[in-house]
C-alpha cells in the first residue's frame, strides 16, 4: 500500500514540530528605580521597553522577548501589601515573557 504525502501535510508536520520546540518562560522582576530609566521603559510600556526586555531575555539564554508588562503585587503569589513598601516607596514589578 502506498501512502501519498502531500506538500500541505509536510508543512503541517514542520509547523507542528516548530511549535513544540518553542519554549517560553515568564520572568517576574522587581522594577528598580535606579536612575537609568530602565524601569520607565518596562513599567510604562515605552518604545524603549522591547529592546530592554529582549536584552534581559538574551542575558538568560533566550532568543528574544515576546512581551512585557507591569504586574501588580497582588498578581504575584506571596507578593503585595505593605511589606513591599520602604521609606514611602513601594516596589513595582514587571513580567517579561521570553522565548527560545
Amino acid at each position: 500500500m502506498r501512502v501519498l504525502i502531500t506538500p500541505m501535510a509536510i508543512l503541517t508536520l514542520i509547523a507542528g514540530t516548530a511549535a513544540v520546540a518553542a519554549e517560553t518562560r515568564i520572568f517576574i522582576i522587581e522594577n528598580q528605580r535606579d536612575g537609568y530609566g530602565v524601569d520607565q521603559c518596562l513599567a510604562s510600556g515605552a518604545s524603549c521597553g522591547m529592546p530592554v526586555a529582549s536584552a534581559y531575555c538574551q542575558s538568560r539564554q533566550y532568543n528574544r522577548a515576546v512581551s512585557f508588562r507591569k504586574v501588580e503585587p497582588d498578581e504575584i503569589t506571596g507578593g503585595g501589601g505593605a511589606a513591599n513598601c520602604h521609606g514611602g516607596l513601594c516596589s513595582q514589578y514587571v513580567a517579561i515573557e521570553c522565548r527560545r
